[in-house]
């Protein structure tokens, strides 16, 4: 009995000792989700080719469920940068961002404009920009990033309010 009671002492020990470095990894670092994401997810590209990477977006979309939220800006952007700073900043709102998407950056820039893939698509507000695509390619929604600002700042509520809106898994069809 005495030898069973000094080896729970030493677990829960250990435990103790463990699971602060376990916590604060899991929430330091990325998720399997987020570790494997496609380029075309986290980056815009001048030297992108839209069509090849919205095939493989509605390819992955399709496998998984998920529906598609395109992204246009560019690294010349401010509130691009700031966006991604956002979601940085944020990895649970960036976990459920790409839980309930598969995310297309479309670069937008004098170097590449993308006007071919994007004439299908109602004009952009500003940039960033989103539209909203169901798996099989056929727009939504399209979103002005503006809508997500509080006092110039990015907010999580208005996040989350729009992945629980859009989530493909959400029995309450979307209003338009």
């Amino acid at each position: 009995m005495k030898n069973t009671r000094h080896q729970f002492i030493t677990y829960l020990t250990l435990f103790a000792l463990i699971l602060p470095f376990k916590l604060s990894a899991s929430f330091a670092g990325n998720t399997p989700l987020i570790d494997s994401l496609p380029t075309y997810s986290t980056e815009y590209n001048v030297q992108q080719d839209a069509f090849k990477d919205g095939a493989a977006a509605v390819k992955l979309a399709t496998s998984t469920n998920r529906r598609i939220l395109i992204e246009l800006g560019g690294d010349w952007c401010k509130w691009c940068k700031k966006m991604d700073v956002f979601f940085d900043d944020n990895p649970d709102i960036k976990q459920k961002l790409h839980e309930t998407f598969v995310m297309l950056k479309i670069n937008v820039s004098d170097e590449n404009d993308n006007a071919e893939f994007l004439k299908a698509f109602p004009k952009p507000l500003g940039y960033p920009h989103m539209y909203v695509s169901e798996h099989n390619g056929s727009v939504l929604w399209s979103q002005d990033t503006a809508d997500f600002l509080k006092d110039g700042h990015y907010t999580r509520e208005s996040f989350l309010a729009f992945f629980e809106r859009w989530n493909i898994n959400n029995k309450n069809k979307p209003r338009k």
